[in-house]
């Protein structure tokens, strides 16, 4: 690990300040300090968010929960609220990593980090999200678990998190305060980026950004659901993950809203999906459909093409138990 100079802010003006020439943010640090010590990260300075006021899951007005930038992944999927209301993202988060980890990670530092793959660790392989215009050693190489959708000749990464999963198919919204001191609502479904010809942008904070909270919608009724599929119980990330919410009435559905991982360089949501689903009777070919339509513009690379039959399934699979099985 190189060295480095250790900041701590005094307020959130002071750390966007702060936050500028390449320093970078720091809180729980499970993934940031793991880089650096391969130095595929290598900051002059890091900047310790931990002393300012981002923590707590609060109510909102609208009848949502607002969750701290700086709550624990543990904390955020032991309190009864989301327990109750939001299952779908108590059971992602319990699905990542270790209780150790989640102990330590935080809710904004789970959504930034990096998307990433064994080239991006590796700093004597080729990759262009670590050193853009390098290449891609995963293109023609060891790809098993990497992208089949939304990739670029430049990256096929996937993103590894499964929180950002449960919030995308929950419609969640990330809050930030920028650096002139104004504040920005982005949806999740937005806050991570594609890879295009630019893999070293993960997401979309600006210089001098942070993230100060992520905002629940009111609880809706219905099955939540998150199945992830992966090569051992535990500490892997998803070969295919599903986040799912399916509210029925009667014996159709009533809506639906599904968001997936494993497959991206980003959570995954495609709305023409739920769309389909909303006032159709449950059977295999509805979602055979609705896996067509997960599927368009798919393509493995190699070793990863087994991921395309997989999704198919296990999205059959967790329609069928949050419908109640198919007609």
């Amino acid at each position: 690990m190189r060295p480095f100079q250790y900041l701590r802010p005094d307020g959130l003006d002071h750390a966007g300040q702060q936050l500028i020439d390449g320093a970078r943010p720091i809180a729980g640090g499970t993934n940031l300090l793991d880089l650096m010590k391969l130095e595929v990260e290598t900051p002059d300075q890091l900047v310790d968010l931990n002393q300012l006021p981002l923590g707590g899951i609060d109510e909102t007005d609208a009848g949502g929960l607002r969750i701290g930038a700086l709550v624990s992944n543990s904390a955020c999927a032991a309190d009864p609220r989301i327990r109750r209301d939001y299952p779908v993202l108590a059971r992602a988060i319990l699905a990542g990593a270790t209780f150790q980890l989640r102990n330590m990670a935080t809710t904004g530092g789970n959504l930034c980090q990096r998307t990433r793959c064994y080239y991006f660790y590796n700093i004597d392989q080729p990759c262009n999200k670590r050193e853009p215009g390098s290449g891609c050693g995963a293109i023609g190489g060891e790809n098993r678990i990497h992208a089949i959708l939304g990739a670029s000749d430049a990256c096929i990464a996937t993103y590894p998190g499964d929180m950002a999963v449960a919030l995308a198919a929950l419609d969640a919204t990330v809050q930030t305060e920028t650096l002139k001191g104004g504040t920005r609502t982005v949806p999740v479904r937005e806050f991570h980026r594609l890879p295009g010809d630019t893999p070293e942008k993960d997401n979309v904070l600006e210089d001098g950004e942070v993230i100060i909270g992520v905002v629940l919608p009111p609880p809706v009724s219905g099955k939540q659901l998150y199945r992830k599929v992966r090569d051992r119980s535990s500490y892997a990330f998803a070969l295919v993950s599903i986040a799912a919410i399916v509210r029925m009435e009667g014996e159709a559905i009533g809506s639906a809203s599904l968001a997936f991982g494993g497959l991206a360089h980003k959570p995954w949501h495609d709305p023409r999906i739920d769309a389909l689903l909303a006032g159709q009777l449950p059977s295999d070919a509805l979602f055979d459909q609705a896996a067509d339509l997960l599927l368009e513009g798919a393509e493995g690379q190699g070793s990863n093409d087994f991921k395309i039959p997989l999704a198919r399934r296990t999205l059959l699979a967790v329609l069928r138990e949050a419908t109640g099985g198919a007609a």
